[in-house]
């Protein structure tokens, strides 16, 4: 039977406990990967370069929070082109975004 709107929970672990499943699995995984990094580039090497930028972006997404996509429709003189901390935020994170992106090509190509 559930509990009647507005009482106070009751049991369960408490607010900020962390899950010790997760805590464990998340540790696993963790040490997984770092125990086999050179496995994993030598995986990602014997790809076709189309797949290996697909791993790569595929595991970006953990380490990298999304950034979502944004158009700057405005006009700059020559002066603020060179000014970063005037930009937009959203702006710069385009911005960012370029120079990840070109710097995952340079990867993928040595």
């Amino acid at each position: 039977m559930s509990r009647v709107k507005g009482t106070p929970k009751t049991g369960g672990r408490k607010a900020g406990t962390p899950n010790k499943i997760t805590g464990t699995l998340k540790e696993f995984l963790s040490d997984l990967i770092d125990d086999n990094r050179e496995q994993i580039k030598q995986d990602l090497e014997s790809l076709s370069a189309k797949d290996r930028l697909q791993m790569i972006e595929r595991f970006m997404q953990y380490i990298m929070p999304k950034q979502k996509e944004i158009e700057f429709s405005g006009t700059m003189t020559e002066d603020e082109k060179y000014n970063l901390e005037d930009l937009p935020e959203d702006l710069l994170f385009e911005i960012a975004d370029k120079i990840q992106d070109a710097h995952a090509k340079k990867l993928l190509n040595k």
